[in-house]
């Protein structure tokens, strides 16, 4: 039988710590953050959804999403934020569903 933990805190709660002393016990971890900014590097599954729902001009000259800009605008406007949610929080539902899935059969 597999155990699943979540970790979760608010900022500067030392979740990065604990998740690294996770890590190097080696025991497999999935990082929501890290598979968001994955997502939104150049060719990563975000970039499409985002450069849709915000416009091109979202994303940086390589093709990744320009996370300064995002930023900006979805913490001025609740509705962009829920915009912006609704494309990535699917998105890593998928990748942790994935990952759990890889784990279970190992």
């Amino acid at each position: 039988m597999m155990l699943v933990i979540g970790l979760t805190g608010g900022i500067a709660t030392g979740k990065s710590t604990t998740a690294a002393m996770i890590r190097d016990r080696g025991i497999p971890l999935h990082d929501a953050d890290a598979a968001v900014h994955d997502m939104m590097a150049a060719g990563g599954l975000a970039t499409g959804p985002v450069a849709e729902a915000f416009g091109d001009d979202i994303l940086t000259a390589d093709g990744a999403v320009d996370r300064q800009r995002l930023g900006r605008a979805v913490f001025a406007d609740s509705a962009l934020r829920k915009r912006l949610e609704a494309i990535i929080h699917p998105l890593v539902a998928d990748d942790r569903d994935r990952f759990l899935e890889m784990h279970r059969k190992a």
